[in-house]
């Protein structure tokens, strides 16, 4: 009989493979503490599951009673009663009573993938109770992030007596006071972090607002909007609203756009937000949305859509319109029934997608430089703040993200305007609380304006109040930093030969997912192979073969790792035996499926004495 896992003591795991510093200077540790290990082991008795599979649920602290449900998330079972949300019977009456009445409804969203996806699922819903909405995406340069008083007055003039706001809203006071103003109803469905001071609209749904209590924080914007319209399909069954002829519309229908906007939003992959996505993706392999289904086809997308496809090919295109192009293009291809004209969009967004990545290229290497200067030899500092002239202010969160990756570190990218006002972003680090202290920035007068997540935000600031952020943020949130950089590790779920690296195993591990924020991908260590191959390609990659003993090989890249300390330390160890730890994903090419190992980091063995334990 294994021992209760609670009468284990609490102890670090111990270096994982003996790696206590890596070729990149990271401590590899096991995933799994000696209590998680008595977990796993209780797992593969009770639930006759793979011992590695068992491990990979252990390390995501899931419950030996929970296994079943984690392994098939379902959306009926997780979904809580909408009226758990504040204010979310008035938002649903509200917008029972526009439908009811046959009013002028307006969508005001964000421009991003959520904002996107939360207007076209919206959007959507209102056309099957037979109104027409009106659709405004503001434009990131002319406009900014959320409502403004020109475009509510726009809207206003068209006839609009409801306003909903998705994704944007619950901090713009004065745009929404504007709309009360001239006669329309406000709804608000959004997910970012509150002010001070809530606007006066009809309803506020919000599951981050301080009265809140339903624990639905980690819902993107579009998850809040589905959840938003189970009530209001509710509200209109009481009605007597739906019919024979006007049938109630299948919101189920409609995770294709759940799906995407809640991975591309990088909201947590836990709890209804997995079953989102878990479901999503089946519906995207069924290929049966126009929309989705012209892009995944612009983006060259062979074989099942994972979620770090939604993240890295699906997103990037709806974002390119919202960065450099057209802001309503996503909108416009979500609700586009036509095949060709959906196909049109696509390829304007592809179109799009490939020069914003040029963009960014120039000014991501600009923003590199200067952080390098400012973090100077001795590495010091704890966020980095980048500004230039010249940036296009649709890059600057890219830019900011892989300033973010490298130098592992919160960063900001601010692209400087002529007039001296800059507007940037910022991503952080887990542990770190950005949009927190943004806001706090923009109470003390730092900031011009300032919001966001704890993950990520955005800020529009004077020129000459930027060596002031600079210094406030070191101030605010040196100490978090400390501790979220503390120790520099990789946590590993378990170690395989090359031999088991198979299609087999992968299917195995994706049964614990979709992977992603809140529910990281499995990581192997494949101790001692030898790296066999190493070659450039395409942007900046490695490819890579490694061998083990028995003389199995398995396929490998180490993405963006040219001149990086990991690709560094692969071609200084062409032929060496390793340790390599990454993740597992099958490459299908022609036809033909083969394993490929994602590195992550590699290490050289200790071929000291063995010691027996």
């Amino acid at each position: 009989m294994a021992p209760s896992a609670l009468a284990l003591p609490l102890s670090a795991p111990p270096a994982f493979l003996g790696v206590r510093l890596s070729l990149t200077n990271k401590l590899w540790r096991d995933r799994l503490d000696a209590r998680g290990a008595a977990r796993a082991l209780a797992i593969v008795q009770r639930h006759q599951l793979p011992e590695m599979l068992a491990r990979v649920l252990a390390g995501r602290d899931v419950g030996i009673e929970e296994v079943n449900d984690f392994l098939d998330p379902t959306i009926r079972k997780m979904m809580p009663d909408p009226f758990t949300v504040t204010q979310m019977e008035a938002a649903a009456q509200r917008i029972a009573d526009a439908a009811m009445k046959g009013e002028k409804v307006a969508i005001f969203g964000d421009y991003d993938v959520d904002g996107a996806t939360s207007a076209a699922l919206l959007a959507w819903h209102l056309r099957h109770c037979g109104l027409d909405p009106l659709i405004h995406i503001p434009d990131r340069i002319f406009e900014g992030y959320g409502p403004n008083v020109e475009a509510i007055r726009a809207l206003a003039a068209k006839g609009a007596t409801l306003l909903v706001t998705v994704d944007c809203g619950t901090t713009s006071l004065e745009p929404l006071g504007e709309a009360r103003r001239l006669g329309m109803s406000v709804v608000v469905i959004d997910h970012h972090q509150c002010g001070e001071e809530l606007p006066e609209v009809d309803a506020l749904v919000n599951p981050n607002r301080p009265d809140d209590l339903s624990g639905l924080g980690y819902l993107a914007a579009v998850g809040l909007t589905l959840v938003t319209l189970v009530a209001v399909n509710r509200e209109l069954r009481g009605r007597g609203f739906w019919s024979s002829t006007r049938p109630e519309p299948d919101l189920l229908s409609m995770l294709h756009h759940v799906a995407l906007g809640t991975v591309a939003d990088v909201a947590p992959l836990i709890a209804l937000n997995r079953a989102f996505v878990a479901k999503g993706l089946i519906a995207l392999r069924r290929r049966d949305h126009v929309g989705h289904t012209a892009l995944m086809d612009v983006a060259r997308l062979n074989g099942p859509p994972e979620a770090w496809h939604l993240g890295f090919m699906l997103g990037p295109r709806i974002n390119a319109g919202g960065r450099i192009g057209r802001a309503d293009l996503g909108v416009r291809l979500l609700l586009e029934s036509d095949v060709s004209e959906a196909a049109r969009i696509a390829a304007e967004l592809d179109r799009l997608n490939s020069e914003r990545r040029v963009i960014e290229q120039h000014a991501e290497a600009q923003a590199e430089a200067e952080a390098l200067a400012s973090l100077g030899l001795e590495d010091k500092g704890a966020v980095i703040v980048t500004a230039s002239e010249g940036w296009h202010p649709g890059v600057v969160g890219l830019v900011a993200s892989r300033l973010k990756e490298k130098f592992a570190r919160p960063a900001f990218a601010i692209a400087l305007e002529p007039g001296g006002i800059g507007t940037g972003s910022g991503r952080s680090i887990p542990g770190v609380d950005l949009g927190k202290a943004v806001r706090h920035a923009v109470e003390q007068g730092i900031l011009m304006k300032g919001g966001g997540h704890a993950m990520a935000a955005g800020v529009t600031l004077r020129k000459e109040r930027l060596a002031e952020f600079r210094a406030y943020l070191e101030s605010a949130l040196a100490a978090d930093v400390a501790d979220a950089r503390h120790v520099n590790e990789i946590l590993i779920d378990g170690a395989i030969s090359a031999r088991a690296a198979t299609p087999e195993l992968v299917a195995t591990l994706n049964r614990a997912g979709p992977f992603g924020s809140g529910n990281p991908e499995p990581i192997v260590a494949l101790p001692s192979h030898q790296l066999v191959y190493a070659d450039e390609v395409g942007q900046a990659h490695l490819k890579l073969r490694f061998k083990s003993g028995d003389g199995a090989t398995v396929n490998a890249i180490a993405f963006r790792s040219v001149g990086q300390k990991l690709g560094n330390a692969l071609v200084q160890h062409r032929g060496d035996i390793l340790h390599v730890a990454g993740t597992l994903t099958v490459d299908r090419y022609q036809g033909v499926e083969r394993v490929q190992l994602r590195v992550l980091d590699v290490a050289v063995p200790d071929h000291g004495p063995a010691t027996i334990r």
